[in-house]
């Protein structure tokens, strides 16, 4: 390896939610933390409303309250009920929240059968727009004294006894430890030889925005029907699933013409689409790696295990993973870790993930 290469603490592949997160954590610890990510532009029509929003859970908003992050996190809806424009606020009874796809209501939760919550500000659900919550992140990061890379995804690695050597872009970076955080489809998690094993997908999700001739053939709000589920929010977002085992999900172009195939057949209607404003797919898929670190490689968030979206499971699981490994590997990497301390992350991550 050469020698005038700058050697950082962690490099961090993946400057989504978890990884910006997780290096901020490590930045508490003082250490040098590089981020590389593989998007030059962080900013996405899928990561804004309707299709952007995610719910976080009650660790995760405790987590950013510990952390300082949570006033910055809120302001859009203190600015605005971002809320209110998500589909299940349209409905009659005032939803708590659903947990893979499988709602609840407040009148039906009583949080006095909660003993172990921590007394505090934060509440116990709420609900962010994934471009907000990077930006958030990674200002802080760069606050914090990380440094962030953009257009450079890790295209392979080799490690050594004291390190490792990151291909990305055609540069060469070393650290003493590299993290995956670059999602489902990880590179780290390849090129690190990960097993990666769990379910295939039942269905394909659509999350789409689309304009119709006759949107009075759907009622709105979330209808289950013989041959699947939709909800619908005028005057045109739509997420629909359609058990064809994960057939359709990035195989090929989403077109007008498939989304109101999909959408009669899903509905039972025969409503006609005249037109796709923004269209993506996603699946039940469920994947989890066996291990959760290789040497000086480690897994956290998708990288690490994948699930249906519906519910904010992978965001909500990941950025619990970055809490839990940051204070352990920055313990390790100055060397005053207890035996085993590592091996936690793994033992106590894995099974919640699971």
């Amino acid at each position: 390896m050469p020698d005038f290469l700058m050697i950082h603490d962690v490099v961090i592949a993946g400057a989504g939610p978890v990884g910006l997160f997780l290096a901020c954590e490590l930045r508490l610890a003082g250490l040098s933390v590089l981020v590389l990510e593989q998007a030059e532009d962080p900013y996405s029509p899928l990561k804004r409303l309707p299709f952007g929003m995610r719910g976080l859970s009650a660790p995760t908003i405790e987590a950013f309250y510990r952390r300082g992050l949570l006033d910055d996190i809120m302001a859009p809806q203190r600015e605005k009920n971002q809320s209110t424009s998500a589909h299940w606020m349209q409905q009659p009874r005032r939803p708590g929240g659903h947990f893979a796809g499988i709602q609840f209501f407040h009148d039906t939760i009583d949080t006095s059968t909660w003993p172990y919550r921590l007394p505090g500000p934060a509440c116990t659900s709420m609900a962010v727009e994934m471009e907000h919550l990077e930006f958030v992140l990674a200002a802080r990061a760069s606050a914090m004294g990380v440094e962030i890379r953009r257009g450079l995804g890790v295209d392979g690695f080799d490690q050594s006894g004291g390190g490792v050597t990151v291909r990305a872009g055609g540069e060469i970076f070393r650290g003493r430890w590299l993290i995956g955080c670059d999602g489902g489809r990880s590179t780290v998690r390849r090129a690190g030889g990960f097993e990666f094993v769990g379910t295939d997908p039942e269905f394909t999700g659509y999350s789409v925005q689309v304009e119709m001739a006759d949107a009075e053939k759907l009622v709105p709000g979330r209808r289950y029907t013989p041959t699947g589920m939709y909800t619908y929010q005028k005057p045109g977002t739509i997420a629909m699933v359609d058990f064809d085992g994960g057939a359709f999900h990035r195989t090929q172009p989403i077109t007008p013409e498939h989304v109101q195939s999909v959408l009669r057949h899903v509905s039972g209607t025969d409503v006609t689409v005249t037109g796709l404003e923004l269209a993506t797919t996603w699946t039940d898929r469920a994947y989890q790696a066996t291990a959760y670190r290789k040497g000086r490689v480690v897994l956290a968030g998708d990288a690490a295990h994948i699930h249906s979206p519906l519910g904010g499971q992978g965001l909500n699981l990941g950025l619990g993973d970055a809490m839990n490994l940051g204070w352990k590997l920055a313990a390790t990497i100055r060397g005053d870790a207890p035996d085993g301390l590592l091996d936690s992350y793994f033992s106590e991550r894995h099974p919640v993930g699971s």
